[in-house]
């Protein structure tokens, strides 16, 4: 039985900050942030967008009549979650449409949690061939204006759809992964912004895909040269390339430069949006199939997962036959050029508006013109969407 995603599509807010514009601001050279982190801008999130109004965004772009009728799990991705309690896959499956009869439930682990939410749809549906998962990763990446991990921020969702005959993309069900307690990125339940150290974050991401490369290796007896490409979780695209630079003396010289090519295909949306931490990987995934120039059906992609904490996933799928067919390429690249750029102090301003306490009755900056899911405000202690 063949398993894999059937369908994919991303969703960031409308707003984005230049940040060769955040540089000068700041005092810093731009090409500190644009070659030295990799960075081009950043999404910017208004008080009317959360991680369920950008999941639920996603999802509506592939979502039809049959996919509602088939999926009976949502499995909703976050380290953004907002609340305690409820899931996000609860609001969700309302706001979709989807069936009650159905499994909602969130899931956690840093910037990991998106990879495990697949692995448990590739392993239902090897119980249910009959049915579909939808499978969401939403984030919204804040560390504090004027923080050294400003530059880092961002926000948004990727949708995804696992099924059996995948359109997409297939899973080989080789997946090494591993786990160790670090203290490089935490947010305490008492703190709106993340508590990071970079430079541990840095190499303990590097040191974990060296560790399963290995692994892998061994598990499979592939080598370098049997990929097209690689996908990996970009906080900032630079990390994709400080992972590949440590294993890419093992390929070939053409296969080296494909490599390297690819990587640039793989970081371009990134570029763009910034840090989406649950969905940052396969935000680079879909910028990979959407942006090569040479992958060809029945090639082998390789994904490496990372969440700070520390938990990594090692990986392959491969490509399916007619899958540029499916891939939502001119709809994503639209999605990112008609986006309004803000000003610093616009972007400010945002920033500090958005509504994290529940008591008494509030309203964002919503409104009916919109065509999107978006969130309203607060009564009577709950959270309005329309």
């Amino acid at each position: 039985m063949i398993i894999g995603i059937d369908k994919m599509a991303s969703y960031t807010p409308e707003f984005a900050l230049d940040l060769t514009t955040l540089a000068f601001a700041r005092g810093d050279e731009p090409e500190k942030y644009t070659i030295g982190i990799g960075q081009n801008k950043q999404a910017v999130i208004p008080n009317f967008e959360d991680v369920v109004t950008m999941g639920v965004n996603a999802a509506r772009k592939i979502l039809t009549v049959a996919d509602r009728e088939q999926i009976d799990m949502v499995i909703f991705a976050t380290e953004s979650g907002i609340d305690n309690s409820k899931s996000a896959a609860i609001y969700a499956q309302r706001l979709l449409g989807l069936s009650s009869f159905s499994r909602t439930i969130e899931l956690k682990q840093a910037c990991y949690a998106g990879t495990y939410g697949l692995m448990q749809a590739n392993d239902y549906v090897k119980a249910h061939p009959d049915k579909r998962v939808l499978v969401i990763a939403s984030d919204i990446a804040r560390y504090g204006i004027a923080t050294p991990g400003e530059v880092t921020q961002g926000g948004g969702a990727i949708a995804m759809i696992v099924s059996q005959d995948p359109k997409l993309l297939a899973f080989n069900d080789d997946s090494v992964y591993m786990s160790q307690d670090v203290a490089d990125f935490w947010r305490p339940l008492d703190r709106t912004e993340a508590i990071v150290d970079g430079h541990l974050s840095t190499d303990i991401y590097k040191e974990m895909f060296l560790t399963l490369w290995q692994r892998y290796k061994q598990n499979t007896n592939k080598t370098l040269n049997d990929f097209a490409g690689f996908a990996f979780h970009l906080p900032y695209t630079k990390m994709g390339k400080k992972a590949l630079d440590q294993i890419i003396d093992e390929a070939q010289d053409g296969q080296r430069q494909r490599l390297l090519a690819n990587l640039e295909a793989s970081q371009l949306f990134s570029r763009e949006v910034g840090n989406l931490y649950t969905g940052s990987v396969y935000l680079s995934l879909l910028s990979l199939i959407s942006n090569s120039s040479d992958l060809l059906p029945g090639e082998q992609l390789a994904i490496f997962s990372y969440g700070s904490g520390a938990e990594a996933e090692l990986y392959s799928v491969t490509l399916q036959k007619d899958f540029h067919q499916y891939v939502p390429v001119d709809e994503t690249k639209t999605m990112l050029a008609q986006r309004h750029e803000v000003t610093v102090a616009e972007y400010e301003t945002m920033f500090n508006a958005q509504l994290h306490h529940s008591y008494g009755e509030s309203q964002t900056a919503a409104n009916s013109t919109r065509k999107t899911v978006q969130f309203w405000g607060w009564r009577d202690g709950q959270r309005i969407y329309q």
